[in-house]
C-alpha cells in the first residue's frame, strides 16, 4: 500500500512555501518604461494613467536616478516630440526628444540600461508606425520606405548612447534593416530587442494617451497582429531570429500567456512580455475604487508572466513592484 500523498503538507508553514516556490520574481526581472517630452521641470499625470507621467528630460533622469535606486536593471524611454510631419524626423533626428533623453540618462545613470522604442508613430502626424504614400488615406503604411526610416531612427538612438534597440512597428523585415544599419554603423553590439509579436490591441488605449500616437485615421491592423492568432507568432519570431534579433517581446501580455510560453518553447532567446497600459490602468481602476488588493493582484500577474516563460516584463508597475519586493 503507498502512502497518502497530501500536497498541502508542504503549504503548512510561510518559510516552508517559500523553499518549495517554483516561479521567483525579482527586480532583475523588471523594466520601466519613460516618456519623455519637450520643456524643464516638467510631470504631467497622464489621465488615464495613475501614477503614470510625461517627464522633460531632467525630470526622466530624476526618474532614472531613483528606478537605479530600486534595483531596477533597466528603462525603455519613449518620445513625445514637439512636432510631427510625414517624414517623423523626430524619431531619427540627432537631437531628437529619445536621443537627448538616452543622453542624458547615460551620464546620469552610466550603469542603468537604456533600451529606446525605435518606433514612429509618436512623430507622425497621421499616427501611424510607417510612412504613407503622398496623399494616401486608407491606412495602408509602405513597408519597405519605412524600413529606411527605422534604420535611420535605430542609428540616431545608438550614437545617443542607447544599450538597446527594440523596434515596435511591425514592418516586414524591419529586424534585417536595423541589423544592417546599425553594423554599419559601427554598432554592432548593440542588441536588438524585437517587438516580434505585437498584437492590434484593444489594451493600448491609455498609453496612445501617454504618447500622444492615437492614429488620425483607420488602425494599425493591417501590420499588426491579429488577436485570433497564435501560429502567426511564431512564423515572426522565426522572422526575426533569422535577421538577428537578440531578444523577443510578446505585446500585450495579460491575454497573450499562451504565446509568451509558445515563443519560450519556440526559442533559445530570451523572451520579454510587455504588461500594457490597459493592463495596468484595469488594475489602477479597480484599486483607487478599493475592489482589489494592489499589491496582491499585480504581483500574481507578475509571477504569472514569469511561470508563463517571460524573461523579462516592461510595466508601468515596476517601482511599486520593486517596493514590495523589498
Amino acid at each position: 500500500m503507498f502512502p497518502t500523498h497530501r500536497p498541502r503538507r508542504l503549504r503548512s508553514h510561510p518559510q516552508l512555501r517559500r523553499m518549495v516556490q517554483e516561479t521567483v520574481v525579482t527586480t532583475n526581472d523588471l523594466i520601466y518604461p519613460l516618456f519623455a517630452v519637450p520643456g524643464e521641470g516638467v510631470a504631467q499625470e497622464v489621465s488615464s494613467m495613475p501614477g503614470v507621467y510625461q517627464l522633460s528630460i531632467d525630470k526622466v533622469v530624476e526618474e532614472a536616478k531613483e528606478v537605479y535606486g530600486l534595483g531596477i536593471p533597466a528603462v525603455i524611454l519613449f518620445g513625445i516630440p514637439t512636432e510631427k510631419d510625414t517624414d517623423a524626423t523626430g524619431a531619427w533626428h540627432d537631437h531628437g526628444i529619445v536621443q537627448k533623453a538616452s543622453t542624458a540618462v547615460k551620464e546620469a545613470v552610466p550603469d542603468l540600461i537604456v533600451i529606446v522604442d525605435t518606433c514612429l508613430c509618436e512623430y507622425t502626424q497621421h499616427g501611424h508606425c510607417g510612412y504613407l504614400e503622398t496623399g494616401d488615406l486608407t491606412g495602408r503604411v509602405l513597408n519597405d520606405p519605412t524600413l529606411e526610416l527605422l534604420k535611420k531612427t535605430a542609428v540616431s538612438q545608438a550614437k545617443a548612447g542607447a544599450d538597446i534597440i527594440a523596434p515596435s512597428g511591425m514592418m516586414d523585415g524591419f529586424v534585417q534593416a536595423i541589423r544592417a544599419g546599425l553594423d554599419e554603423g559601427g554598432f554592432e553590439d548593440i542588441p536588438i530587442l524585437s517587438y516580434a509579436a505585437k498584437y492590434s490591441s484593444a489594451y493600448y488605449g491609455p498609453f496612445r494617451d501617454a504618447a500622444e500616437s492615437a492614429p488620425q485615421f483607420g488602425d494599425r491592423r493591417t501590420y499588426q497582429m491579429d488577436p485570433a492568432n497564435s501560429r502567426e507568432a511564431i512564423k515572426e519570431i522565426e522572422l526575426d531570429i533569422a535577421e538577428g534579433a537578440d531578444m523577443l517581446m510578446v505585446k500585450p501580455a495579460l491575454a497573450y500567456m499562451d504565446i509568451i510560453w509558445q515563443v519560450k518553447q519556440a526559442s533559445h532567446l530570451p523572451v520579454a512580455a510587455y504588461n500594457v497600459s490597459g493592463e495596468y490602468s484595469m488594475v489602477k481602476a479597480a484599486a483607487l475604487n478599493g475592489w482589489v488588493d494592489e499589491e496582491k493582484v499585480v504581483m500574481e500577474t507578475l509571477t504569472s508572466f514569469k511561470r508563463s516563460g517571460a524573461d523579462m516584463i516592461l510595466t508601468y508597475h515596476a517601482k511599486d513592484a520593486a517596493r514590495w519586493l523589498g
